[in-house]
C-alpha cells in the first residue's frame, strides 16, 4: 500500500490553537489525512480500494453574524473506504456506534469494514495475540463505507480552544454528524450517490436524529437507515419510578437469555420468545396496573408464570412484586452457579465478585469482547493505514458525560417522533432494523413496539420496513451465523433486494 497524503507536522504533535484566543503566531487547525490503497480478495475477484484515515476539521458560521467563512470548532477523526471503481452512482453508507461515549470500532472492525477483528464468542473469546481477518462479507463490495467517530470518541476532539462538552448532548451531535455528512459529500463531490446511514444501540437514536436533520436542515434525503440494536424512545427500557413499560419490554429478552443457559430445555427459542411475547402484550400489563388491588393468590400464580418464563425462582419475582430490572435479573439467573450473566449479550457469563449482589458487578459480554477490539483498532490504524497521533483512541469513554437532553424536559427522550416525520417526508427511505434475541441493554420488544406506533401510513410499516432477528446479542456479529446473516442483510439493503416486515428469520 502506499501513502498519498503525508501528516501535516502540527497536527501530528497536536500544536497549534483554535481560533478562540490564538496569538498571532498560533498555527490554525488543519486536516490530518493518510490515504492508502489496498486490495481484497474475494471469490468473484480481487475489490481494489483507497482507506483515508485521519481527522477533518469542521467549520461553522456563529449565529447571529454576516454569512462567510467559518470558524473551526471541532476535528472528527474518520475512516473512508472507496472502491478505485466508484462512481456518483455507488451508495455510501456512513456508520457509527453509540454509547453515548461508544467509537465506531465495534462496527468497523465487527461488521463492516474490509478488515475484521477475530473477537471470539460466548464460552469462547479470544486470547492474545489479537489478529485482524480479510472480511469477505464487508459492505465495501456494494457500497462505499465511512465510519466516523463521536466527539470525545475514537480520535475525534474539539479543535485547540474549544470545549469538547458543546458536543455531549443529543441536539448538539445530531448536528456535528450532520455537518460531518455534508462536509464528506462535498468533498468527495458525492452529492447525487444514494445514502445510507448505519447505527448501533444510542447509534440508532443517532441516525434517526440524523437523517432528519439532514432533510428537514439541508433537504438531503438518505435512501435508508440500517438500525442494529435499536433504541428509540427511552421511556420503553427506563427503570423509573411510576414507568411499567420497561417491565413488560425486556420480559421477552430475559426469556430468550434463560433459553440460552438451559432453562426452556427441549424447546425451540422462537417458541419461548412467542409465549414470553403473548404474555408481555395481554396478560402482564393488567397484572402490573392491578397493583395492591391483586389478590395474593392471584400475585403468587402470576410471580408463577413469569418465573417459568425468565428462569427464576417465583418468590424472587413475588418479592419484587412482579417487576423484574435488567440488572437485578442478570444477577439473579445463575446465581446459584455463582455466574453473572452478560448484558450487552445475555449468552456470556462471568464469577460473581458477590454471590449475594443485587446488581452485576460488571458486564462479562463487554468486557471478554473489548480487548480484541482494542488492541486491533490500535494496531490496524497506525500499521496497515498508516495514520498516527499522539492522542489516545478513545474505545469508550465516559468523558462525554453528563450527556445533555436538555430538549426533552418533562418527557421521555425519543427519536420516534424524528424517524416518522422523515418518512412522511421522504418517500423513498427505508429502514433495516437489525434485533439481537439476547440483547438486554436495548430489547427487541421495545423496538417492536416503538415500531407499531411510528405517525406513518399503514402501508409504510408494510412495505418499508424490514426487520431480522439474531441468536445473539447487542454486538450480533460476534456470533459468527447472525454476522453472515446480517451482513447479507444490509447487501440487500443498500442493493434494493430488501423483503419487507414480518420477513425476517
Amino acid at each position: 500500500m502506499t501513502a498519498e497524503h503525508p501528516v501535516p507536522a502540527a497536527a501530528e504533535t497536536g500544536g497549534g490553537a483554535g481560533p478562540a484566543g490564538a496569538g498571532p503566531s498560533a498555527a490554525l487547525p488543519e486536516d490530518h489525512l493518510v490515504t492508502t490503497l489496498h486490495s481484497l480478495a474475494l471469490p468473484e475477484g480481487p475489490l481494489h480500494y483507497t482507506a483515508t484515515a485521519g481527522t477533518v476539521v469542521l467549520k461553522e458560521e456563529p449565529d447571529g453574524e454576516a454569512y462567510g467563512r467559518g470558524a473551526a470548532y471541532a476535528e472528527l477523526f474518520s475512516v473512508s473506504y472507496v472502491a478505485t471503481s466508484s462512481s456518483a452512482q455507488r451508495p455510501v453508507l456512513f456508520a457509527f456506534n453509540g454509547g453515548p461515549g461508544a467509537s465506531t470500532v465495534w462496527l468497523h472492525l465487527g461488521l463492516l469494514g474490509p478488515r475484521r477483528v477475530e473477537s471470539g464468542d460466548a464460552g469462547a473469546p479470544a486470547a492474545p495475540p489479537h489478529r485482524l481477518l480479510d472480511n469477505h462479507e464487508t459492505i465495501l463490495r456494494d457500497a462505499d463505507l465511512v465510519v466516523v467517530d463521536a466527539m470525545t470518541t475514537g480520535y475525534s476532539r474539539p479543535v485547540p480552544g474549544q470545549k469538547p462538552d458543546r458536543h455531549h448532548g443529543l441536539a448538539a451531535d445530531r448536528d456535528l454528524i450532520a455537518s460531518f455528512v455534508i462536509d464528506w459529500l462535498t468533498r468527495n463531490q458525492r452529492w447525487t450517490s444514494p445514502i445510507f446511514l448505519a447505527g448501533e444501540s444510542y447509534g440508532t437514536t443517532r441516525a434517526a436524529a440524523v437523517a432528519a436533520q439532514l432533510m428537514d436542515r439541508y433537504y438531503l434525503a438518505v435512501a435508508g437507515i440500517a438500525l442494529i440494536s435499536p433504541v428509540l424512545d427511552f421511556g420503553t427500557i427506563s427503570f423509573t419510578a411510576g414507568n411499567d413499560r420497561p417491565y413488560l419490554h425486556y420480559l421477552p429478552t430475559y426469556a430468550a437469555i434463560a433459553h440460552a443457559h438451559g432453562r426452556h430445555e427441549g424447546r425451540l427459542l422462537q417458541d419461548v420468545v412467542d409465549e414470553a411475547e403473548a404474555f408481555a402484550e395481554q396478560d402482564y400489563p393488567a397484572l402490573l396496573a392491578a397493583g395492591l388491588r391483586l389478590a395474593p393468590a392471584q400475585k403468587a400464580e402470576a410471580a408463577a408464570r413469569i418465573g417459568a418464563l425468565i428462569g427464576v425462582d417465583p418468590d424472587w419475582v413475588e418479592r419484587a412484586d412482579l417487576r423484574v430490572e435488567h440488572m437485578a435479573f442478570l444477577a439473579e439467573l445463575l446465581r446459584a452457579q455463582g455466574l453473572v450473566v452478560g448484558r450487552i449479550d445475555g449468552r456470556f457469563t462471568a464469577p460473581a465478585g458477590d454471590g449475594n449482589a443485587g446488581r452485576m458487578e460488571t458486564d462479562p459480554s463487554i468486557d471478554q469482547l473489548a480487548p480484541s477490539y482494542t488492541a486491533t483498532i490500535n494496531q490496524y490504524l497506525r500499521g496497515e493505514l498508516e495514520f498516527s497521533t499522539d492522542v489516545v483512541y478513545e474505545i469508550m469513554s465516559g468523558r462525554v458525560r453528563p450527556w445533555s437532553y436538555k430538549d426533552f424536559e418533562n418527557r421521555s427522550v425519543e427519536v420516534a417522533s424524528d424517524l416518522a416525520r422523515l418518512l412522511r417526508k421522504s418517500p423513498h427511505t427505508r429502514l433495516l432494523v437489525s434485533h439481537g434475541y439476547h440483547d438486554a441493554a436495548t430489547p427487541f420488544h421495545a423496538s417492536e413496539f416503538v415500531l407499531a406506533q411510528l405517525a406513518i401510513p399503514r402501508e409504510d410499516y408494510t412495505d418499508r420496513i424490514r426487520v431480522e432477528y439474531y441468536e445473539a446479542g447487542h454486538m450480533m456479529y460476534c456470533h459468527e451465523p447472525s454476522r453472515l446473516a446480517l451482513s447479507q442483510h444490509l447487501s440487500e439493503f443498500v442493493t434494493g433486494q430488501s423483503t419487507t416486515a414480518g420477513d425476517g428469520a
